[in-house]
């Protein structure tokens, strides 16, 4: 998680990094598109050019041309406006109203939450299953959003 950042949502799942950028709101609900996908050992050109650059933090000094996983989080970790953050989903997924939805069980650093989501292209379909489900009034938060107010960095509750 970057302070400096509320744009681009960096994961690493099974050695590969996937960084997913917001594009844009309507009618309250968010796009995001795939920004970058690498793998482990990263090379410092893609740290420099797509990596930091998406955290949006003054780059650290790098040495050498190849990082592996452990070398990268000690990065972070070292880092004043990065923090690594384990997140543990048990997802469920199902279809409503033509769009694809899943609950999950969500464990931030060991903290408990559930989500639940509709992915579409059609903004109707989405509203018409936040209406059939009762989720209308809720705030619709994304992960970075989430992850944040459970970590700490931002000074939000995080259930309405």
């Amino acid at each position: 998680m970057s302070r400096k950042n509320d744009i681009n949502n960096t994961k690493i799942r099974d050695g590969k990094m996937d960084i997913k950028t917001y594009v844009q709101t309507g009618d309250g609900l968010e796009q995001w598109n795939p920004l970058m996908k690498g793998e482990f050992p990263i090379s410092a050109e893609v740290l420099k050019k797509e990596v930091f650059p998406a955290f949006q933090v003054t780059m650290p000094e790098l040495t050498k041309d190849t990082y592996t996983y452990n070398e990268f989080i000690e990065m972070i970790n070292n880092h004043p406006d990065l923090q690594a953050v384990k997140v543990h989903k048990q997802r469920f997924g199902y279809m409503v109203n033509n769009t694809i939805c899943e609950t999950g069980a969500v464990l931030i650093n060991g903290a408990k939450i559930e989500t639940i989501n509709s992915e579409s292209t059609e903004v109707e379909d989405i509203k018409k299953t936040i209406k059939d489900v009762g989720l209308e009034g809720v705030e619709n938060i994304n992960y970075l959003q989430a992850i944040k107010r459970v970590i700490g960095m931002i000074d939000k509750p995080l259930a309405n």
